[in-house]
């Protein structure tokens, strides 16, 4: 997608791995950051969203941010700058995506859907030696604004500081993708975002 001429327009490029299992949100999370991409006139290439025809399933993508022209749409090893995940153990799976100075941001409650899952303790454990991550419960976070639905939101709120978008035009990206859901559904993405960010500016490590 190209986008409009703007001169005064600041130079970034943002490489982001999401993941997480089917029927997590994923593909809500990666419209709102592509909405919001579009709408801050830059060119966006995603790859395909695996894994959502199965519930439970792994599900990643990669979704690639920039002014200036992208060649790929898939991430080169070592070169992603955020993993955004809605399950702990899958954005452990991307940690060789990662360069040295990206961020990890993660939910920490597990999605518990195959049999050898591991020591959720030792998971957690290995995402806190990360030197650059965000670990929140979402689903808690979640619970406690009255929207339990929202969990996915309040991950992608507590990126918010990475992804070197304006907030506002991310939050007009949830009013465009859950306004014909009416109000309600609208106020409950918009609050679940803010809990993730305000989360993340209280946690930065």
């Amino acid at each position: 997608m190209k986008p409009c001429n703007n001169e005064t327009m600041k130079q970034m490029k943002k490489d982001i791995i999401l993941a997480g299992v089917g029927g997590q949100g994923i593909l809500s999370i990666a419209a709102t950051i592509g909405t919001a991409a579009v709408n801050s006139n830059l060119f966006l290439k995603q790859s395909e969203v695996h894994g959502m025809s199965q519930r439970g399933g792994d599900v990643q993508s990669h979704l690639r941010l920039s002014s200036k022209k992208i060649s790929s749409d898939l991430i080169p090893n070592s070169k992603a700058d955020i993993i955004i995940s809605v399950e702990p153990m899958e954005a452990l799976r991307y940690l060789p995506m990662l360069s040295p100075d990206g961020w990890v941001v993660t939910n920490i409650k597990a999605f518990d859907n195959i049999a050898n899952y591991p020591d959720i303790a030792k998971v957690l454990d290995e995402i806190n030696s990360l030197p650059r991550h965000i670990a929140l419960d979402a689903h808690q976070i979640a619970k406690d604004i009255g929207s339990l639905r929202s969990a996915n939101i309040v991950v992608l709120g507590a990126a918010t500081p990475f992804l070197d978008l304006d907030y506002s035009i991310l939050e007009n990206a949830l009013k465009s993708i859950f306004g014909n859901k009416g109000e309600k559904v609208v106020q409950a993405n918009l609050d679940a975002l803010k809990a993730g960010k305000e989360f993340a500016e209280k946690n930065l490590h």
